[in-house]
């Protein structure tokens, strides 16, 4: 008998789409099922982290983790990246970057965080950048009628955000960090606040009205919920 999404502490969204949220920092990891694939969003914060969502993923897929997606290149979304060996890496143009020449930025932005010294160390000496990076969008055919969109909408977070539009009734929006439910929008240094709001049209375009949008940390939330934070970060940092 096969587990099931809710046994494994995961939230099922529609038939082979489910997520979970981590703990320590409430980020969100998701999981779309193919036909012998399995796409992952998000990798977690730490190498053991990541080696734990990989099991749970492949008990729910019954199979390996095909693919993975990056949605921003903050330590609690790809610290865990190193785990899935073998998966397709994709990610927005400029993350590759990001993760090649800011490893001590990021090592500190973990450890400030709270992460132990030793989990960071160990998760920067093993990054390795994406091997797939998404301009414009870019459609996986994840087999068994299963596609989902890769949509470079950045920048607004970070300079290199990258939602995942899955197909269906209704369609789902992973959003990464670009939308967050359970606080406020983080803007640390790295984001780009004049653009933030275009970024979040974007997601309403690529989602629709019905679409069930997965922030990256948080409840998942509809498009009115989007349309609202848009809204309030354009009033935060003077976006006309």
């Amino acid at each position: 008998m096969s587990v099931t999404w809710e046994e494994l502490g995961w939230e099922r969204l529609t038939a082979g789409v489910g997520r979970c949220r981590l703990p320590g920092w409430d980020c969100t990891a998701g999981l779309v099922l193919g036909e012998d694939t399995a796409l992952l969003v998000d990798a977690g914060s730490s190498l053991a982290e990541g080696a734990r969502l990989r099991a749970q993923a492949e008990e729910l897929a019954g199979g390996r983790v095909t693919h993975l997606a990056l949605t921003h290149p903050h330590f609690d979304h790809v610290f865990g990246a190193a785990a899935f060996a073998g998966a397709e890496v994709y990610a927005a143009v400029g993350l590759d970057a990001a993760l090649s020449h800011e490893r001590a930025e990021l090592r500190l932005d973990a450890i400030r965080n709270g992460l132990p010294v030793a989990d960071a160390d160990e998760a920067v000496d093993a990054l390795v950048p994406p091997g797939h990076l998404v301009s414009g969008e870019w459609t996986l055919d994840l087999g068994g009628g299963r596609q989902a969109l890769l949509a470079n909408v950045g920048p607004g977070h970070t300079a290199y955000d990258l939602a995942v539009l899955v197909p269906g009734d209704p369609e789902v929006v992973f959003c990464g960090d670009l939308v967050e439910e359970s606080g406020e929008p983080q803007a640390g240094p790295d984001a780009v606040p004049s653009r933030w709001p275009d970024a979040l049209d974007r997601l309403l375009a690529l989602g629709g009205e019905d679409a069930l949008y997965v922030p990256g940390h948080g409840a998942v939330v509809d498009a009115g919920f989007v349309r609202r934070q848009r809204q309030d970060l354009a009033a935060r940092f003077g976006v006309i």
